[in-house]
């Protein structure tokens, strides 16, 4: 129980900045709660398609960075306690992330797929679409989830091996993996609901079922990995544990408020509602599915340097991942108003918010880019105080952060083609980080520049990617101005 407690502290003692933000973020999501119930009932419509946008954006996007960055927290903690036992379990936790990669992105699909609909039909007050749309995608995700949970389990060894799973780490990744796996059904509807109840203008609702199992998995995961001693199965447990209660807290919240109910009655399997699942998910799984292959084939290539190439590493990618959900949470707050406005043909508007968004994430990843180059060995060591480990995490992280600051540009571009039906350069956009650049990139620097081109891939990428998104951008406002002008002339 000592060594339970000391965890505790230790963790809060290291990351003071990480627990001040979450607090003071809640605080800004409670004040603006008090003020939403204050009125008797708020009209999202009115409020997304004429408020203040500083004020819409903060409103949507604050549970919904505490929604993503609570996400984060799963694989997070994880990394930080299992770290405590041996460098090849933090790999095998660093490997499994690929195949729980598959899995969010399976649910952003159906979520960004319905969720996207969803907010142009509101948009448009077309309340029935509405409705059918986001019990198919409740059902569809669920479903398919259970598809993956199932072969998953049939093809369990070899899979492990395909993500890069060494002889000596591969009985952590079976027995890590294995047990996640059963939680894939509720893990891909999960992000399915938070992502509809998210488009819908009811972030509030979202962060709290999201925010139940995250906090559960907190208390959980130390407790069967440090106290009862289960190691990487109590961590894979605790996981497993805490998506499905808050799975269940995030269906309970679909029938409070505002919400769309969930009902099986509204499930329409029909072809164009396929259509457009495909349509405004497929960027979702392209950025998200190449991101676990990217995961797969950085795993494979920091392989071939050891075990503790990839435990660094995988580490860098969590952190990576945990700093860009603050960008990302803002995205996800800018797409209600963005299909609200754009179905309400306020193309200034959505405009207007769009670059809102880039200002404040540009300037919050240049100041986590220029913390983690600075602190990039203390960083790498609270997850694992392994000399080796470190070595190859600290430079890794140097060079990723060098990157950050361009990283709200992409993936607010990837954001707006999703939400407007742009789905081409939605797919371009979001294939690029992980996909068109990262892919050969991870082929050939390693090549000439052995483990420093593994370390450096990521960063090329981003800056290749970069040079993509901002003509795209262009594009898509020049698009909305030659409409808008074309409205005019009607009118």
């Amino acid at each position: 129980m000592q060594l339970f407690s000391y965890k505790f502290i230790k963790m809060v003692h290291n990351c003071p900045t990480l627990w001040i933000f979450m607090y003071l973020c809640r605080l800004k999501c409670l004040k603006e709660h008090h003020k939403v119930m204050k009125k008797e009932k708020r009209d999202n419509y009115t409020f997304l398609t004429h408020a203040p946008v500083h004020h819409v954006i903060f409103t949507m996007a604050i549970p919904t960075i505490i929604s993503m960055l609570s996400t984060s927290m799963y694989n997070l903690a994880d990394t930080y306690f299992v770290g405590s036992i041996n460098t090849q379990s933090v790999a095998a936790v660093g490997v499994a992330f690929a195949a729980m990669a598959v899995i969010q992105a399976i649910g952003f699909f159906f979520g960004h797929g319905a969720g996207n609909y969803v907010s142009r039909q509101l948009g448009a007050k077309h309340t029935e679409q509405a409705q059918k749309m986001a019990a198919t995608g409740f059902v569809l995700s669920f479903l398919t989830g259970l598809l993956i949970a199932i072969l998953g389990h049939v093809f369990l060894t070899p899979l492990c091996l395909l993500m890069g799973s060494t002889p000596t780490i591969l009985p952590y990744t079976e027995r890590y993996l294995g047990i996640i796996l059963l939680g894939a059904p509720f893990m891909t509807t999960s992000l399915t609901l938070n992502n509809l109840m998210r488009f819908q203008g009811n972030a509030m609702y979202a962060m709290k079922g999201i925010m139940s199992g995250v906090l559960l998995n907190l208390i959980l995961a130390p407790l069967l990995i440090l106290y009862f001693q289960l190691g990487i199965t109590g961590a894979a447990v605790a996981t497993l544990i805490s998506q499905c209660f808050g799975c269940a807290m995030l269906f309970w919240m679909t029938h409070k408020g505002e919400n769309i109910r969930i009902r099986l009655s509204n499930f329409t399997p029909t072809r164009a509602f396929a259509k457009e699942i495909i349509f405004g998910g497929t960027p979702s799984l392209s950025r998200q599915g190449l991101g676990s292959i990217a995961t797969l084939m950085l795993n494979v290539a920091a392989g071939a340097f050891g075990d503790a190439a990839i435990a660094g590493m995988s580490i860098v990618t969590r952190i990576s991942f945990f700093t860009y959900a603050m960008v990302i949470g803002l995205g996800q707050g800018f797409q209600p108003l963005c299909g609200f406005c754009y179905g309400a043909k306020l193309y200034g508007r959505v405009k207007e918010a769009y670059f809102f968004c880039i200002r404040c994430g540009t300037v919050f990843l240049s100041v986590c880019a220029l913390l983690g180059f600075i602190f990039s060995t203390s960083i790498i060591s609270i997850f694992r105080d392994d000399a080796a480990v470190v070595a190859v995490g600290s430079v890794a992280l140097r060079w990723q952060v060098l990157s950050f600051p361009l990283i709200a540009s992409i993936v607010l571009t990837n954001m707006l083609m999703q939400t407007i039906r742009k789905p081409v350069r939605a797919n371009i956009v979001a294939a690029a980080r992980s996909g068109l650049f990262f892919i050969p990139l991870i082929f050939i620097l390693p090549y000439f520049f052995g483990l420093l081109g593994v370390e450096m891939c990521q960063m090329w990428a981003d800056c290749c990617s970069f040079a993509v998104a901002v003509p795209i951008a262009w594009s898509a406002f020049r698009d909305m101005r030659r409409e808008q002008m074309e409205l005019g002339k009607n009118h």
